[in-house]
């Protein structure tokens, strides 16, 4: 039994809440189950100087957690004077998954940066900024096409994430912290809606795991993402 009651192919209760952000021109404020994620998408004239004079535009992200967002408060990392590890590879991860689904050329030289502001954290905090990044992105390129900045969709797909673990010998989709603390093996799924894959990451926490237990993890993904793809699109009303 899961901690949860779940069911072992059952997602946590997903929110996905737009417009929470009056000056951004795409926001979200998303939940899976206790985990809270604060996403917004900022359009910038300009680009990067690597891609000054190329025709194409960019889009990248940042990620942090607010200092109570866990059990006991954390310091910011700006009062650190530096990002951990962990910020930058999931910051990275955020910005390689969106821009797999866009055509940067349809941006012109602009860039669009997400933020990703954990407000409570239960366990997959990067899925859901990814999730929530793709909402967030999607109004900002409306915004672009609406206000005939851009005239063809830079959006070439829905991409989501999702978390699996093996949990007490089973296989199970979307864990929360006291799932994934205590995991034998966890794995990150990031796919787009066609279902192509844009990252895998899986650990082998307290053992090794098995090709067989590995192809239950992804198809419990491909459903999880499946079922965010439907609350994605609903949230952005089918734009």
């Amino acid at each position: 039994m899961r901690p949860s009651e779940r069911l072992a192919d059952v997602l946590r209760t997903v929110t996905l809440e737009t417009g929470v952000n009056r000056y951004a021109e795409g926001s979200c404020l998303i939940g899976f189950g206790h985990t809270r994620v604060l996403v917004t998408a900022s359009l910038e004239e300009g680009v990067p100087g690597f891609l000054r004079g190329k025709g194409q535009g960019w889009v990248t992200a940042e990620y942090g957690m607010l200092p109570r967002a866990t059990h006991t408060r954390g310091r910011r990392e700006a009062a650190q004077g530096k990002q951990s590890g962990r910020t930058q590879e999931i910051q990275r991860l955020i910005g390689r998954s969106m821009r797999a689904i866009v055509d940067l050329k349809a941006l012109g030289e602009r860039q669009i940066s997400i933020d990703c502001d954990v407000i409570q954290a239960d366990g997959g905090t990067r899925t859901a900024s990814v999730t929530g990044a793709w909402v967030a992105l999607r109004l900002a390129t409306k915004y672009l096409l609406d206000e005939g900045l851009i005239t063809t969709d830079p959006i070439l797909d829905q991409v989501a994430a999702i978390s699996c673990g093996v949990f007490n010998g089973t296989p199970v989709l979307d864990l929360d912290y006291e799932e994934d603390s205590n995991a034998e093996a966890d794995a990150n799924f990031v796919l787009t809606g066609k279902g192509d894959i844009v990252e895998i990451q899986a650990t082998g926490e307290k053992r090794g795991f098995s090709e067989g237990e590995f192809e239950a993890l992804f198809s419990l993904a491909r459903k999880g993402i499946g079922e965010l793809c439907i609350l994605q699109r609903q949230a952005v009303g089918g734009a």
